[in-house]
């Protein structure tokens, strides 16, 4: 367990964390919320083609809900035929079922590395793990804007984020698929589809609550960043030709 947790150290954290302080020596004002807004957007440029093959996954899947919902009502009485049809419809159109999960999985050790570089990014303890090319601060200013202390909770900054959590969801629930004729299933649709618009907003509010808001700051960011990738890619189905 020491050999992993070392190699998350070095391979994510250290570089992440030496990111960070280098934006916050360099960046005019020696501003801590800038650099983490900075480094944040550089983060989520590098992850962007990730998300985009997630969000395309995503919504190709929902273009296809009328013809599942067609093939789960056509063989609800046969388990085994209804997931043969389905993996044949999935071939058929050249989609991953498990396209849109994937790159999430693969950016998560990078959001668990950038936690904790937030939340700990303040610890003089943290400043070890500086390399030997970037100038050590000493002490580290966590006021953003000279108002806002992000080593601190904040409950503005924890509202913005619930809230911009909550338009994220109102954005993404209308894509999903419509009645199935079942109502067992459509009930579950709309569990799902509330929980996507007031539980996970719920869920963030109450998870930065009691944490240092910089890493509130970083949720904002990315989740307004989120929200453009999506407005881009579910929009462009505006723009391409129907399919015959």
């Amino acid at each position: 367990m020491e050999f992993f947790k070392e190699i998350f150290i070095t391979v994510l954290y250290q570089p992440l964390f030496n990111a960070l302080v280098f934006l916050y020596q360099y960046l005019p004002g020696k501003d801590f919320g800038v650099a983490i807004i900075v480094l944040t957007l550089l983060i989520r440029i590098l992850v962007y083609p990730l998300m985009v093959k997630s969000l395309k996954s995503q919504k190709q899947g929902m273009e296809l809900q009328p013809k599942i919902k067609e093939i789960q009502n056509k063989y609800k009485d046969d388990k085994e035929k209804q997931t043969k049809a389905l993996m044949e419809l999935y071939q058929k159109e050249k989609i991953n079922p498990f396209g849109g999960c994937l790159p999430l999985l693969v950016q998560l050790p990078i959001l668990i590395a950038l936690y904790r570089v937030f939340w700990r990014g303040l610890d003089p303890g943290t400043l070890n793990y500086l390399y030997s090319f970037v100038p050590n601060p000493g002490v580290i200013d966590p006021n953003f804007i000279g108002l806002i202390n992000l080593s601190q909770p904040n409950m503005v900054i924890t509202v913005i984020a619930g809230f911009l959590q909550f338009l994220q969801g109102k954005m993404f629930a209308p894509k999903m698929g419509g009645s199935s004729g079942d109502g067992k299933k459509d009930l579950m649709s709309d569990i799902m589809k509330k929980q996507t618009i007031y539980f996970f907003p719920l869920i963030t509010v109450v998870f930065l609550f009691r944490l240092p808001s910089a890493i509130g700051i970083y949720w904002i960011v990315t989740t307004l960043f989120s929200i453009g990738q999506q407005y881009f890619i579910f929009k462009q189905k505006k723009n391409e030709p129907e399919k015959s």
